[in-house]
Formats: C-alpha cells, sequence, structure tokens
C-alpha cells in the first residue's frame, strides 16, 4: 500500500522518495486528505513517538520533519479546495520560548477538514499574543504546543492571562506536544490534551458545532 511507503520513507527522512510517492499517489486517485492522515502523519506520529520515549535523537526528527514538509507541499494545494463550509475559529500556536512547529503544524493540517477558519500564530508566542489574537478573532478554541519542557509552563501562564482578562469563559484552550500529558493538562487547567492530530480532528468533528454555540452564548 502506498501509504505506508510513505510512511517508511517519512521515517526514514527521505525528502525526495515522500514528495516522489506523494505524487504518485495523487496520480493513482488517493485523495490527498488520505494520503496527509495516512502516510505523512502517520510517519511523522510514529517519529514523535519514538522521540518521547528517546528512541531517537533530535537531527533525526528534523530529518522526518523535512520530509513530511516536502510530501505536504504536494498534497497541500489539494486540500484547500476539499475544505467544508467554515465553523468557528481556532487559535493555534507553539508557546514562548519553543521554536519547534512539528505537532503544530501537523495538527492545523488535520484539523483543516472539518471546517474551522484557523488562525496560525507560529511559534515562540506569547502569552500576551495569544491573547489578543484570541478576542480579536473571538476564537472559540484556542491551542497550545510544546516540544521542551522548560517552555511547558507557559501553558499555564496563558491560561491565568485569559481568566484574569475575563476572557476564559466558554473558550476551549487544548494543550499537545512531546512532553505534555493529560495529567500536566489538568492541573494547569487546560480543557483537552491532545496526544495526537488524529486526535484533536475526533474531537472537533464531534464537537465544533457544540463549541461555537457555548461560546457565543458566553460572551
Amino acid at each position: 500500500m502506498i501509504y505506508g511507503e510513505i510512511t517508511e520513507k517519512v521515517k526514514t527522512g527521505d525528502a525526495e522518495a515522500v514528495v516522489e510517492l506523494c505524487f504518485k499517489a495523487l496520480a493513482q486517485g488517493y485523495p490527498a486528505l488520505s494520503i496527509l492522515e495516512k502516510g505523512l502523519i502517520v510517519g511523522m506520529d510514529q517519529i514523535a513517538d519514538k522521540y518521547s520515549h528517546r528512541r531517537v535523537i533530535v537531527p533525526e526528527v528534523l530529518l522526518s520533519s523535512r520530509a513530511m514538509h516536502a510530501g505536504l507541499s504536494v498534497v497541500e494545494p489539494q486540500l484547500k479546495y476539499k475544505v467544508k463550509r467554515q465553523t468557528g475559529t481556532i487559535v493555534i500556536g507553539t508557546v514562548a520560548g519553543d521554536l519547534h512547529d512539528i505537532g503544530k503544524n501537523l495538527v492545523k493540517l488535520t484539523v483543516m477538514s472539518t471546517g474551522a477558519r484557523i488562525v496560525d500564530l507560529g511559534i515562540d508566542v506569547t502569552p500576551q499574543r495569544f491573547l489578543q489574537c484570541v478576542e480579536k478573532n473571538k476564537a472559540e478554541i484556542l491551542m497550545m504546543a510544546a516540544l521542551l519542557t522548560t517552555t511547558m509552563p507557559v501553558m499555564k501562564k496563558v491560561i491565568n492571562a485569559l481568566e484574569d482578562s475575563g476572557m476564559r469563559k466558554g473558550l476551549i484552550v487544548a494543550v499537545g506536544g512531546a512532553p505534555v500529558d493529560e495529567t500536566f493538562a489538568r492541573a494547569i487547567g487546560a480543557d483537552c490534551y491532545f496526544k495526537c492530530a488524529k486526535d484533536a480532528k475526533s474531537f472537533l468533528e464531534h464537537n465544533l458545532s457544540k463549541i461555537v454555540m457555548r461560546r457565543r452564548l458566553a460572551t
């Protein structure tokens, strides 16, 4: 199966092979979203899992990330024509002090198909920038990522700032990243913890419309 071939090449960091296989899959009629979810994301998820268990090192993760992004450059233009009518707004970013965007980008691209409008703040996002963006875009959901244990406390600072500013009511705050787990998410007052991009997509598919309605009633 071509999805498995893409997965393996992402894991080995072979960007040229990933690009070739993605073009081949599209030419054979495989859906762009399936190539993303069943090929590229599976490979990156497996590498991320190995990294969290210290079975691979950072250079290997970066090679896989490069290969995954190379594949995305092929399938992403096709995804733009398959997104549903937009419902609700998600603000997403990697917290201040953290320059990693692998997981964030995976989540962003995976949840595009739910129809939500996604505002990507990128990396190294301060609490103030998160708050400004949530307020400006009247977001229903805030997603924060961290890959370093040293930047995880920033997530709590963002939640505290939301509460102090009166913006927390009705806002769903989700966190994720290799060092983050459900226990940490509960401890800082987050509403959701997503282990992987597919978890985020599944949650939104089942809850997005309800979240949008509750947020609008709360504000």
